[in-house]
């Protein structure tokens, strides 16, 4: 357990060297599983995450209450059956388009089953992401790093220790798949081979996903393809250790995503959860299912049709908990290419709200804040 460094006490209140603390924890390369595997039995007050974090009082009682979620509304799951082919003009292609158009207006987030994506995959997918966080720590310690401009692979824990108002209890491998070249040996070797079929499928699906959105903006279905939005992309796998006090910290703090679109493998565990009419809502574990998510340019770009819905993962006594984000995002590509609301989709009666911006600057802003609590898009609004 990372110490406590010039302790004293003013007020009843404990201070300590926060900065300190942080770079204690940081140089160990062992992340939150090395906490858990030294056994410790208390939550470093780096992750605390509540009132004394300035988190506001209504979230800090949800995070306690971990049943919080209303159980009378019905997660969206949408079944991709018949839009994996080449057929795009069947009754039922059209009733998926619907349910996309209003999920993405009203919960930002849906599960798609049928797929097209093999069991097996998925399986083998998360199996993939507790190799490699189990495996000996000398044999992860080469990838820890916190260079995220100039590696295209590595692993480390919380990208924004130093900038967010609380560490998140959680330690993440970082995979930037997408723009070419690329060279697979640069992935570690314990799921290397799972995470190059599961990105094929992953791209293929991102593609029909993309397709759908567009008709679901009354667009052609290659509109959002066409602007760039699926060139690139990033995978990224989450490992959330048990926590002794997970009272007192949180798994991934309340975020959006700041890219287009986010599909998101996630194990059986649970503990993800979704902003939905101002209520912490559980995203169930579905087997063979799918999460999508808007991201907040693609928000941007329809003008705010499409919600990029803030979420956020809760720490449990139970765990490893594995999940597996892919990011369709340009952010990486050497592109100057201006990004605004999608001129078809505005008229006198829906005049744009965001300004121009390149993935570049929105992506930037939004690592250079932090997660604290407050969404980037905010500060592109005209």
């Amino acid at each position: 357990m990372v110490a406590v460094s010039g302790a004293g006490e003013v007020s009843g209140e404990i201070i300590y060297d926060r900065t300190k603390e942080l770079k204690e924890f940081d140089e160990t390369k062992a992340g939150v599983k090395g906490l858990v595997d030294s056994r410790v039995v208390k939550v470093p007050r780096i992750f605390f995450n509540h009132s004394n974090v300035r988190l506001p009082l209504h979230e800090a009682e949800s995070i306690q209450n971990h049943s919080n979620a209303p159980t009378q509304l019905s997660f969206p799951i949408i079944d991709l059956q018949e839009c994996i082919s080449d057929n795009k003009v069947s009754n039922r292609r059209k009733e998926v388009i619907d349910q996309i158009r209003e999920a993405s207006e009203t919960w930002g987030f849906f599960q798609v089953v049928n797929h097209g994506i093999p069991t097996s995959v998925l399986e083998e997918m998360l199996q993939g992401v507790r190799r490699f966080f189990e495996q000996d720590i000398e044999l992860k310690k080469p990838l820890y790093s916190r260079d995220a401009t100039s590696k295209r692979v590595f692993y480390n824990s919380n990208f924004t220790l130093y900038s967010s108002p609380s560490a998140n209890w959680r330690d993440s491998l970082y995979c930037l798949m997408s723009p070419a070249p690329f060279n697979p040996d640069e992935l570690p070797p314990v799921c290397r081979d799972i995470l190059l079929e599961y990105d094929k499928e992953v791209i293929r699906m991102g593609n029909v996903l993309f397709g759908l959105l567009s008709e679901a903006l009354g667009l052609n279905f290659k509109h959002l393809t066409d602007m760039g939005c699926a060139d690139g992309h990033s995978i990224l796998c989450h490992y959330y250790p048990a926590c002794p006090e997970p009272e007192l910290t949180i798994g991934t703090s309340k975020h959006s995503d700041n890219d287009f679109l986010t599909v998101l493998l996630q194990d059986q565990i649970g503990g993800l959860q979704v902003l939905h009419q101002n209520q912490w809502v559980d995203v169930p574990p579905t087997p063979g299912a799918l999460i999508v998510n808007i991201g907040d340019l693609l928000q941007l770009i329809s003008n705010g049709r499409f919600k990029s819905v803030e979420h956020r993962v809760l720490a449990n006594k139970i765990g490893p908990r594995v999940s597996v984000a892919c990011f369709f995002s340009t952010s990486y590509l050497p592109s100057t290419r201006i990004y605004g609301p999608i001129k078809e989709l505005l008229s006198e009666q829906n005049p744009p709200i965001y300004r121009e911006t390149t993935v570049k600057e929105f992506t930037t802003y939004g690592h250079t804040k932090g997660l604290n609590g407050i969404s980037a898009l905010e500060y592109f609004k005209l």
